[in-house]
């Protein structure tokens, strides 16, 4: 005879976890299957094992979506200080890094103790190492079958299984394959907060500044991010490039600007008043680390001593540091992406319950949705809130 639970979550992720915490507390029979040997795998890797939990900033202008307004109802009414309330309230120690993200100060797995804790604490059961082959719809709920053959018949079920972000991880398309079955509409995915790729060619040029990180502005349009700039062996990483990533697409430029605070032609003006003798690449290595000087400097043979320069010679050494035009080649792809842009379209769900319309009892919550936070804490944000007012509804 098939087991029966009033709500049957897929995913034991963040946003399945807390969905699970508040449908237990509102009194109903909850079951949260995952294929993982382990709850909350992402959780527990993210931000170095430290997990970057939160964003004290999180608003809806740090999302991105075909339909922006579609995260103002859940980041309301379960906010970035509701979580924090509930960490503080298990004694977990934390502190703030840049930009209001939020680390533990300990490790990643205190988040999932926590979790765990609260799913035990209103009865919410967790079954691991538990597929699904199938979703269907029943006359009076849903009838979901397990690898093994089981039958379980729920009133609601919870799409909680993410996106295609760390497939090593265990991230699958389950969410978009039962979307399209129920006949709902998905924004097209692709991977986001990932490392951007370099042709060979350019990457030859390059090779000298793999694993040089320096502060910088990295430009998309009208859209600029200012953090770190790491140079790697495939192409550019760091903070502010995984940020742009998400708004670049296939064939776009983008503009870095290294040590935006600094005005280098003027400091080189300074640097040639000082000392006529000194060389251009030495000046620039007071500025810049010393092989991204070389590098610069190298690209500018005719600025040899800074006595020899002119100040339009300093203006185009200092444009092609500040003004350097590239074109990615592609990304790292879902591999190394931290989260997937696109996915179940908004207009399909309803914004306060995360229900879709068109499907009574069937909810899309987290990274399956097409809603994509920026880096640091934003999509964790999100999975907290969608799976409480999911969570609530139910």
């Amino acid at each position: 005879m098939a087991r029966k639970f009033d709500v049957v979550i897929l995913g034991a992720g963040a946003a399945g976890m807390m969905c699970a915490i508040r449908a237990g507390a509102r009194g109903r029979s909850v079951l949260v299957l995952d294929h993982a040997k382990a709850p909350g795998e992402k959780i527990r890797i993210s931000g170095g094992g430290r997990c970057n939990f939160t964003n004290i900033n999180a608003s809806p202008k740090n999302y991105l979506s075909s339909n922006p307004h579609f995260v103002k109802s859940a980041l309301a009414r379960y906010s970035a200080q509701d979580f924090i309330d509930l960490v503080n309230r298990h004694g977990i120690a934390f502190h703030e890094k840049t930009l209001g993200q939020l680390f533990c100060d300990d490790s990643a797995k205190d988040i999932i103790r926590m979790l765990l804790s609260e799913m035990e604490a209103v009865g919410a059961k967790l079954e691991l190492q538990t597929g699904v082959t199938s979703v269907e719809k029943s006359v009076d709920g849903f009838r979901i079958v397990t690898f093994t053959g089981e039958t379980i018949e729920a009133g609601s079920v919870v799409i909680a299984t993410g996106g295609k972000s760390i497939p090593k991880m265990g991230a699958t398309g389950l969410a978009y394959d039962i979307a399209r079955q129920f006949g709902l509409k998905l924004v097209e995915t692709r991977p986001g907060l990932v490392p951007l790729t370099l042709d060979p060619g350019l990457l030859e040029k390059l090779a000298l500044l793999s694993g040089i990180a320096a502060p910088a502005e990295i430009r998309h349009g009208k859209t600029a991010f200012r953090e770190a700039l790491l140079f790697t062996h495939r192409g550019l990483s760091g903070p502010a490039i995984l940020q742009i990533s998400s708004y670049w697409r296939e064939g776009d430029e983008i503009t870095l600007v290294i040590e935006p605070d600094r005005r280098i032609a003027d400091d080189l003006k300074v640097a040639r008043k000082a000392n006529g003798k000194q060389l251009v690449q030495t000046a620039l290595s007071e500025i810049l680390p010393k092989r991204l000087a070389q590098f610069f400097a190298e690209k500018h043979p005719a600025a040899t001593k800074l006595a020899d320069c002119s100040d339009k010679v300093f203006d185009v050494v200092a444009a092609s540091i500040q003004e350097w035009r590239v074109r990615p080649a592609g990304s790292e792809g879902y591999r190394t992406a931290e989260v997937t842009l696109g996915g179940i379209d908004t207009s399909e769900l309803d914004s306060k319950t995360m229900q879709a319309k068109s499907v009574p009892g069937l909810y899309f919550i987290g990274e399956c949705v097409d809603v994509t936070g920026w880096l640091g804490g934003y999509n964790f944000q999100w999975a907290w809130s969608s799976g409480h007012v999911c969570g609530e509804a139910l």
